[in-house]
């Protein structure tokens, strides 16, 4: 009678519990739904927070990964979804961590999920990515082929947004690629400074505005000048 008394009792507290935890998600899941409705950005995390306790989901954790991207929060966001580099990730998981990783300063990580979300959808704006990535590791050959389909590819509606300057601005994308096929070819041998020069001078043509070109350009023809005055 003891045991049939316990074993009623454990059955209930299980019942009891599963219908707090059932409440509790139709509690959150109203909570979110009203956090997006407000625009509440802590109020969205802390809504699916508290689902993916109550019912853990990978595709719930990649959202929430997602909305501390959004907020510049990379390292939240790393750490909800970790940092390996895995094919098998969705691919708003991948572009977290692409995009938190390159924030973070990682571009040796950053470019590998970047080249996976490439392989998925080749575009411009991740040939870009990856591009920029590789000069900034000393890769230039590993560059160069995504430097030349971007330039080729890029259309006229197709802008990459910069933000050297207090007030952010966006180019054409070709414009961008014309920019860093200038700073590769530089690199490359610097003895190629007219050729470098003449690039920059193709990126302005299309985006007037582009400052970053114009301190490149403004930089290789101080080197210039330094290089005609040693050989005098």
């Amino acid at each position: 009678m003891k045991k049939l008394l316990v074993l009623l009792t454990l059955c209930s507290v299980f019942q009891t519990a599963a219908q707090n935890s059932t409440e509790l998600t139709k509690h959150y899941e109203a909570y979110y739904k009203e956090m997006r409705t407000q625009g509440d950005v802590n109020g969205i995390i802390g809504a699916l927070t508290h689902l993916n306790i109550l019912q853990p989901s990978k595709a719930r954790k990649d959202t929430l990964a997602f909305v501390y991207m959004n907020s510049n929060q990379h390292l939240q966001a790393l750490n909800t979804i970790g940092i390996e580099k895995n094919n098998t990730d969705s691919d708003l998981a991948v572009q977290v961590k692409a995009v938190s990783l390159k924030s973070l300063g990682q571009p040796q990580r950053a470019v590998e999920q970047f080249e996976i979300l490439y392989e998925r959808n080749k575009n411009p704006m991740l040939a870009y990515e990856i591009a920029d990535l590789k000069i900034q590791l000393g890769d230039g050959s590993g560059a160069s082929s995504y430097i030349e389909y971007g330039i080729a590819n890029a259309t006229d509606q197709m802008k990459h947004a910069f933000f050297e300057r207090q007030q952010p601005y966006e180019v054409s994308l070709k414009a961008a690629f014309l920019h860093l096929k200038g700073l590769l070819i530089f690199n490359n041998d610097k003895t190629k400074i007219d050729e470098s020069i003449a690039f920059m001078d193709q990126a302005l043509a299309i985006a007037p505005n582009f400052n970053l070109a114009s301190l490149s350009k403004q930089a290789l023809e101080s080197r210039k000048n330094e290089t005609s005055t040693e050989e005098k």
